[in-house]
Parts: C-alpha cells; structure tokens; sequence
C-alpha cells in the first residue's frame, strides 16, 4: 500500500492507497517542532482505525512546501517502513513540462496538483487551491504547467483582519445568506467569502482569456467547498487531488522509493 504525504504549512494530509483505490484520509497539523517519532505514533493509531496495518505499508511518496518536515518524514520513513520515499522536486518524472521563468522555483504541490488535474479533467484546465495561500494555477491543453498567482489565503486573511483590528472578532467561516450584512458577523463573513469568490473568479476570468478562452476549473484544499458553494466558476471540486497527484508520480517513478532503511 501506498502512504501518500501533502504536507503544507498549516495541514498535513495523509492518504492511503490500495492500487488506484484511496482508501483512507486524514488531516494532521503542521508542525516542524514534532519530532518524526511523535508522527509515527499518530499513524500508529490512524491506520488501524480504517482497517489498515501498519505494517502493510509499502511505499511513500510525499510534496511538501515546508523543508524542515520533509526531513522528518523521510526519518519516519526509514526508520518505521524501511522506505526511502519519494520526495516530488528536481529529477523526478512528472509528466508535465514546466514552463514557469525558473522551473526550481515552482511548489512540489503545485506541480503535483497540475500532474492530477491534467491526468483527471484533461487540458486546459485551472487549479484553485484554497489553502493557507489561494494559489491558481494554469495547465495548457498539452499538459505544460504555464503558472499561476498566488494570494493570501482566507484563513489568513481573517486572522490578520481580527489580530489588527479592536471590534472584530473570529467567525465562523460559512456563506452569508445576502451580501449585503445586517450585523457585523453576517459583514465580515460576506466581505470574506464573497471577497474571496471575486478575487478568485476574477483571475480565472484573466487566466481563460490567456488560454484562449477555455478551462475547466477544479477547486482542491480545506475551503474549497465554501468557495465553490459560492462560485459558479468552478466547475470541479476534489479534495484529494495533491494525494492522487502523488499516486500518478510515484508509478511515473517505481524505483525512487524502495531504498532500505538506515
């Protein structure tokens, strides 16, 4: 079986394949202080919780924007499955042909979501990764990965509004019934959600119009449903897309994660 690893600055998700099939999910904090053992124990109990042993754990493959983790999940890695795993980045195949100024410069996640997205819903299509950064990316209809924008994500943004500001305080972040608020909850949680659903919408407008006018649209990372509940401009949404995207890398690379432990 396959443990595939997203590890992001706020969240780590973690899947389990059997073949093509995911068989379980789970979302961890981010946390570069936890040390790779203190991970293997929370794994040690998430896996037998979906039915999984611990041991049946064959191969791992990990992308990750936080350099300090990637250390400890390969110890994790080594020390508890005997894998060296396969970390996405330079001189593995991906498939896709990055064509962004300095190709070194693009996020593991980034290129992975595109080898998903291209895989699943074809070319050309728009990626909308609603994370701690809102970042879209573009994929031509070949399968190029082009580049995107990056943008605060909503949950920093609402932290950085109620840290800096004496009124406000933390809401919950669910879709106003009217745009216009009648409270200062119902304000904030228009001016965030439906902020967002503009900005957004906006630079897919931009980016269509920079393919020649047609995309499709997919939608991935924790607040994507709140945003796509809003937005008739996504078209597809698909929490697990980083992890299947780490599925198609690793088969595009069978001999990169099978290293004996240390």
């Amino acid at each position: 079986m396959l443990l595939a690893l997203d590890i992001g600055n706020t969240n780590i998700t973690v899947g389990v394949f059997q073949g093509e099939k995911l068989c379980a999910t789970w979302r961890l904090s981010s946390d570069p202080h936890r040390m790779a053992d203190e991970y293997a124990v929370l794994l040690m109990n998430l896996l037998p919780r979906s039915g999984i042993e611990f041991s049946a754990i064959s191969d791992v493959a990990l992308c990750s924007s936080v350099p300090q983790l990637v250390l400890t999940f390969e110890e994790l890695s080594q020390r508890y499955f005997g894998i060296k795993p396969l970390v996405v980045g330079t001189g593995i195949k991906t498939g896709v042909r990055v064509l962004y100024d300095d190709p070194r410069a693009v996020g593991a996640d980034r290129v992975t979501d595109a080898v998903a997205a291209f895989r699943t819903y074809g070319g050309p299509v728009i990626i909308v990764d609603c994370g701690t950064a809102t970042v879209l990316d573009a994929v031509t209809r070949e399968g190029e990965y082009l580049g995107g924008a990056i943008a605060p994500g909503i949950q920093v943004a609402v932290d950085a509004l109620v840290s800096h500001t004496s009124m406000l305080r933390r809401i919950e972040l669910v879709r106003p019934k009217h745009a216009i608020g009648r409270n200062t909850v119902n304000s904030m949680q228009s001016g965030i959600i439906y902020g967002y659903v503009g900005l957004i919408e906006g630079l897919i407008a931009r980016f269509k119009q920079e393919l020649d006018g047609e995309a499709k649209v997919v939608a991935t990372g924790g607040l994507a449903g709140i945003i796509a509940d809003a937005s008739e401009a996504i078209d597809f949404v698909d929490p697990d897309l980083t992890l299947q995207g780490l599925r198609f890398v690793y088969e595009m690379n069978p001999d990169r994660g099978t290293a004996a432990a240390l």
